[in-house]
């Protein structure tokens, strides 16, 4: 490649990162790449990169790499997710409250469900794995998202927004749980300070005050205080997005949510999502305790797998068609139930929080490896399941055309 051809390849890589399944494969490299490393006989320098501390430790910030990728990279993927919402709430598919509430309600029926089979495996089997009743109810918005844009093309545009609104309420409700029944304490005042740090940037925004030397350092502080109070400094990006506005003044072509929707998202899906990837993908499987048959068949692994892409699809389907077959509520943009299966299924990609929840469940016990063993598979098999869905509905949409 000349020298020409190079500047033209550089050049055109923020607009192939706007093709989603680009993107997407991007993001799953990072994952792939991670795996494999994690499971070498060179995993330990792996290890080593993923708990290298750095930052202040007087603000708590002197944190694993790994933890600046999940929680400090990850807050701009979130904060383009803000502003697409804010979009779709304000001006597109969510702006009318009946077709909004329907993914909203149906991320409550997808923690339900994962739930209520992750428990039922543990009652039937006398296991002590109770605990981790709330591994499987997350659901990994980057990695759902990324791999609807691959195998999704041909479905409705607000099937995106549908996953986009489910798995942001997911996010939310799982942060919630976290901080319910895994947290020992909260900090009321960060979280006030962060919270009214996010109001400041939304009024100098309102106000078209958009300098980058004000805005990014308040940014920069609500997303720390964020995080010291002890909820998932991500929050702070989806906040920060939402605060945005998403309608035209006079002399504007293009609102604000788009304009930096489209400024932000070649970063996010070019360097923040397959960097968190790597970190987070980063399992080790060759050292857990136990053959591969003593994991699978310990309830705990067991619950999660069959949690995770049935739980969702029970939940998230099942309850949507509940909701839209016996309420007011409907589905808009061209969407229907059979559009969802897959969705449903793509909803069942725990991953981050799912393996953080495992952590947070078991501490030192065996039962956390094989959770996160676990989180893997069932994760796996969600994707899979959900890929084929989705492309035999796209091609089912193509005959009927």
């Amino acid at each position: 490649m000349g020298e020409g051809g190079l500047k033209g390849f550089i050049s055109s890589i923020p607009t192939r990162l706007h093709h989603e399944p680009t993107a997407g494969m991007v993001l799953l490299f990072g994952a792939v790449l991670a795996l494999l490393w994690a499971n070498s006989p060179w995993r330990d320098t792996y290890h080593a990169i993923s708990e290298y501390t750095i930052g202040p430790e007087s603000l708590h910030l002197h944190l694993p790499v790994a933890h600046w990728a999940s929680d400090g990279l990850l807050a701009i993927f979130f904060f383009v997710v803000g502003l697409e919402l804010k979009t779709e709430f304000v001006s597109g598919a969510l702006r009318d409250l009946k077709q909004a509430m329907v993914p909203v309600l149906a991320a409550v029926f997808g923690m339900v469900g994962p739930a209520v089979i992750y428990v039922a495996v543990q009652l039937l089997t006398g296991s002590d794995g109770l605990h981790g009743w709330a591994i499987p109810v997350a659901t990994d918005i980057a990695f759902a998202v990324a791999l609807l844009g691959i195998f999704g093309r041909g479905l409705p545009p607000a099937v995106r927004t549908f996953l986009l609104t489910l798995a942001v309420v997911d996010d939310l409700l799982g942060i919630i749980v976290i901080a319910t029944f895994y947290t020992d304490s909260l900090n009321f005042l960060a979280l006030a300070g962060a919270l009214t740090t996010v109001a400041v940037f939304g009024v100098l925004i309102h106000r078209r005050i958009t300098a980058p030397f004000l805005l990014v350092p308040l940014a920069l502080v609500a997303w720390a205080l964020m995080h010291v109070s002890g909820v998932h400094a991500t929050i702070a990006g989806v906040l920060l997005g939402l605060v945005v506005p998403a309608t035209l003044r006079t002399g504007e072509h293009e609102t604000l949510t788009t304009r930096w929707a489209k400024a932000f998202h070649p970063y996010s899906a070019g360097l923040v999502l397959p960097v968190f990837a790597f970190f987070a993908a980063g399992v080790t499987l060759v050292e857990s305790s136990g053959t591969i048959v003593d994991i699978f068949l310990d309830p705990v692994a067991l619950g999660v797998i069959l949690a995770l892409p049935f739980g969702k699809l029970i939940g998230i389907w099942g309850g949507t068609a509940l909701l839209v077959k016996n309420t007011r509520l409907r589905l808009g943009g061209g969407v229907d139930l059979a559009d969802l299966v897959g969705v449903a299924l793509l909803g069942g990609i725990g991953f981050t929080v799912s393996l953080l929840i495992a952590g947070l469940s078991f501490g030192e016990s065996p039962h956390t490896d094989h959770a996160k063993i676990g989180v893997i598979a069932g994760s796996l098999l969600a994707a899979i399941l959900g890929a084929i869905a989705i492309r035999r509905r796209v091609a089912t949409s193509v005959r009927g055309r």
